[in-house]
């Protein structure tokens, strides 16, 4: 689903002006004064992506309604690095102060998608959320980005994956399918209830519709002591309909609650079935590939799984004791830093999530992003910038 509120809307000659580059101005004054000619324009992005190019389609037709669009990939599929997504052709002079506004609406749903195809894949079994609205710039950002993440979804899904099931937002879960965001709690409701258990309560009370109720419980840092307490009076109020999660949140400067490094070795190491923190490591990193692996890299997934905030062994740790305390059917719900490598390593460890909630497949380096549009032919000539033809030679 798409919409005209995005960057992808009809703009007027006014408004097309002022975003342009200007160079792309100038260059239409050449054409009013000296003639203009039919251009062809091929669009192609410098790394592997997801074809995700809808929003660049419809901002095309809508500016610029004469075009004649050429499709190369289907949407959903896995494009290689420079080969050419889409080819659009018209009059030079009605279509080059558009190529600013085009470009910025291929690269980031593309890269998104990329990156939250790969991350679902990664946790076939884990639900995600798309809670990435708090780091998006603006509307435009948000609807390139979660129609990326849906189109990612879709293509994980196809591989048996549960994939993204919603966005946190009220602005874009249709694109999910949704009504409406889906939301658990902020800290900020936490501290104003004094307690995450009165916070609960509260939130019941005052969103009666939701069916699904997670509690925040790392706010005090008794991520255990809370979850047994929301999980003890929970299932004594006998609430018909309604099941209960524990979303972990830790801030990654501090241990959860009973855990230290030492400690959050030994769970794991219980976990995997190993004798030592190396063997933990070299398990999850894997055999074949643990000497080719970087001393950053290793020391990232001895972050993720020992270290300080949501770790593998602070979620273990979690599952084992609700267990322990008779609530199995408790879910758990992850969010912090679940960019593609943790996700990763949380399946490698076998990690007890249900459900992730992430805005980290966000494209991480912008450069990354940048899509790039080039005339390949005038009127009926083949002609290219030198070190280009070869994009283009098959078109």
């Amino acid at each position: 689903m798409l919409s005209g509120k995005g960057s992808y809307r009809t703009y007027n000659d006014e408004e097309i002006k002022e975003r342009t580059d200007k160079y792309f101005t100038k260059t239409r004054n050449v054409l009013n004064m000296f003639g203009s000619k039919k251009v062809t324009y091929g669009v192609f992005l410098r790394r592997d992506c997801i074809c995700a190019i809808e929003p660049a389609l419809t901002f095309l037709t809508s500016n610029a309604p004469t075009t004649t669009v050429q499709r190369l990939h289907e949407e959903g599929s896995i494009v290689l690095s420079e080969d050419v997504l889409f080819t659009y052709t018209g009059p030079f002079d009605e279509l080059v102060e558009l190529e600013t506004l085009l470009l910025r609406n291929v690269g980031f749903p593309c890269l998104s998608a990329y990156n939250a195809y790969s991350m679902c894949l990664s946790l076939p079994k884990v639900t995600f959320i798309d809670m990435h609205p708090r780091h998006s710039t603006g509307d435009s950002m948000s609807y390139l980005a979660a129609y990326g993440a849906n189109v990612g979804s879709k293509l994980a899904k196809l591989h048996g994956c549960k994939g993204f099931i919603g966005t946190s937002q009220d602005l874009t879960a249709g694109m999910f399918g949704t009504k409406a965001g889906l939301g658990t709690m902020p800290h900020a409701l936490v501290g104003y209830a004094g307690s995450t258990l009165e916070a609960t309560k509260m939130f019941i009370a005052a969103n009666p519709e939701d069916s699904n109720i997670v509690a925040l419980v790392d706010y005090f840092g008794k991520e255990i002591t809370e979850s047994l307490a929301v999980a003890e009076w929970f299932y004594a109020q006998k609430l018909p309909g309604k099941s209960l999660g524990v979303r972990l949140d830790t801030h990654g400067g501090r241990f959860a609650e009973g855990l230290d490094f030492d400690k959050s070795v030994e769970i794991i190491c219980n976990w995997l079935h190993v004798d030592s923190e190396y063997q933990a490591v070299r398990a999850v990193i894997g055999e074949d590939t643990y000497d080719l692996v970087d001393d950053v890299t290793k020391d990232r997934v001895r972050k993720i799984l020992f270290g300080t905030g949501v770790s593998a062994a602070n979620i273990i740790n979690t599952r084992n004791n609700l267990d322990q305390a008779g609530y199995k059917q408790v879910s758990i719900i992850a969010s912090s830093g679940f960019d593609l490598l943790k996700c990763k390593i949380m399946a490698k460890a076998k990690a007890p999530i249900d459900v992730v909630g992430t805005g980290s497949f966000l494209p991480s380096t912008l450069s990354e992003t940048y899509a790039t549009a080039d005339i390949f032919k005038y009127d009926d000539t083949f002609s290219v910038k030198l070190g280009r033809e070869k994009l283009f030679k098959n078109l």
